[in-house]
């Protein structure tokens, strides 16, 4: 990390590639500030869905978002190729924080970078629960040791 920041390539441990879609473009003709959040959101569950078995429409938990930050460091825009990457800063009992920077395809410095919260909760009560086995290995894996 430079400077404590992750801005690096190397920083990350899984990567997500994204194409950014036209709607993404703001008036400014770059990538909106709020899309990089919804970057987070996609990349964070894929890994949960590709490496810890998340069925989205029917497991008996969900992950709510409490808490993200964003910053931003050069733009992108559509059409460009992005890669988001993705380590996990802590692992607690019941959530779960993520980094997750942004790159173009290709480059080792990203162009933004922050972190994304999940705690999980009964998906019939909203209860906070304890992350299942399957799912903790998965999220470890992501952890620098």
């Amino acid at each position: 990390m430079t400077d404590g920041k992750p801005i690096n390539r190397e920083d990350y441990k899984y990567f997500n590639s994204i194409t950014t879609r036209w709607m993404d473009n703001d008036v400014y003709g770059h990538v909106n500030n709020v899309t990089y959040y919804s970057y987070f959101d996609t990349t964070a569950n894929q890994y949960l869905i590709e490496q810890a078995g998340l069925d989205i429409h029917n497991a008996p938990i969900i992950g709510f978002v409490v808490h993200s930050n964003c910053n931003y460091l050069s733009s992108i825009a559509y059409p460009d190729k992005i890669e988001a990457g993705l380590y996990v800063k802590k692992l607690g009992n019941s959530s779960v924080t993520y980094g997750v920077g942004i790159f173009k395809k290709g480059e080792n410095t990203a162009c933004a970078f922050g972190e994304f919260v999940h705690v999980f909760v009964n998906r019939a009560e909203k209860k906070s629960v304890s992350i299942p086995e399957k799912m903790r290995i998965a999220m470890k894996n992501l952890m620098f040791h």
